[in-house]
């Protein structure tokens, strides 16, 4: 069976046409295309298909939007587009074409991922098994859930990323004033996700006394702040830029472990995203686990909890197309290690 998936978020729209072969999963198609460039989501799809002609004979298809999805539409939260699933179904014609919140569709894919698509943050117990959550900061901070019923796992969809921040320490008290003044209300999100690094940088020069750099001002004219504070910090040539990650690494342990609290994710915290990717001897060597397990009371239950890395970009594609088969009753086995 050949699906039509994708995984949209706010920066890149990516696009695959998977086949599934003898229980495994095998892209034929790939392309990804800049979100932004496109007044709505059709036209990145078309765009796709004029690439990839072959994507039309698709006998299904399954999205993952960097949204909230309600009764087959999504609003985008970092694009101006409201997806249809029946438009999508009509231009691709095919009888449906479902959407699901992108952090949904990744969850899935740990469904079907290969073990070798993850590496160990954290060990946990041995044999740590039960409920799984996903926590991705990239234009936004996604998180999904994975119930555990006692033999197989469901995903859902969250908008936890957006519920309130809670400052651990002075500074991180003062990073909340700082944001509190420019947004009102101020979430997860807006510390940890790219924005969120960069807001963490500009509080700190604030908070510091420092000059704004000039290639600080250069890079948040293209949007590529972030990727500009993480390359610095990566070759040390910033001293501001790796507390700004310090802080961020800090801030997204203590929201992970949050989540896990919520979920009772006894079956473990994954992480994934280009941050945490391309960040990974950074994060390693950071104050992330100290921040996840400090839960006071139960500190004992969190350090028994799993921490992960996904390393596998297609996460969200595989969740899509595992989704989709789901759907019709042919699920997978698994993806290419």
């Amino acid at each position: 069976m050949k699906i039509l998936v994708g995984d949209v978020g706010g920066t890149n729209a990516r696009f695959a046409l998977v086949e599934a072969v003898d229980g495994r999963l095998e892209v034929m198609e790939e392309a990804t295309l800049p979100s932004r460039r496109f007044p709505a989501f059709s036209d990145a799809l078309r765009a796709f298909l004029e690439t990839a002609p072959a994507a039309r004979e698709a006998e299904r298809a399954c999205f993952g939007l960097a949204g909230p999805v309600r009764r087959n539409r999504c609003e985008t939260t970092n694009l101006p587009w409201v997806v249809e699933s029946s438009e999508i179904a009509r231009t691709l014609g095919l009888p449906e074409a479902p959407l699901l919140n992108d952090l949904e569709a990744a969850a899935w894919g740990l469904t079907v991922l290969d073990p070798n698509g993850v590496r160990s943050l954290h060990e946990g117990s041995p044999g740590a098994a039960g409920n799984r959550a996903l926590l991705a900061p990239g234009t936004g901070l996604g998180q999904a859930v994975l119930i555990w019923d006692g033999q197989q796992h469901h995903a859902f969809a969250t908008e936890g990323g957006h519920g309130d921040f809670g400052p651990a320490d002075e500074i991180q008290v003062e990073l909340w004033r700082f944001l509190m003044r420019q947004h009102g209300h101020v979430s997860w999100e807006r510390v940890a996700s790219g924005p969120g690094l960069v807001a963490i940088f500009r509080f700190l020069l604030e908070y510091e006394g420092q000059e704004e750099p000039s290639w600080f001002a250069a890079e948040s004219a293209n949007g590529s702040a972030a990727e500009a504070i993480s390359r610095k910090a990566h070759d040390e040539r910033c001293q501001l830029c790796g507390r700004t990650l310090e802080l961020f690494f800090s801030l997204l342990g203590a929201e992970a472990g949050n989540l896990a609290l919520r979920t009772l994710a006894t079956g473990g915290i994954y992480l994934s995203g280009g941050i945490v990717f391309k960040l990974l001897p950074e994060l390693m060597q950071s104050q992330f686990l100290s921040a996840f397990v400090a839960k006071g009371r139960f500190q004992s239950l969190v350090q028994e909890i799993p921490v992960r890395v996904v390393v596998d970009d297609r996460l969200a594609l595989w969740g899509a197309t595992a989704w989709a088969l789901r759907r019709g009753r042919a699920e997978p086995v698994g993806v290419p290690g």
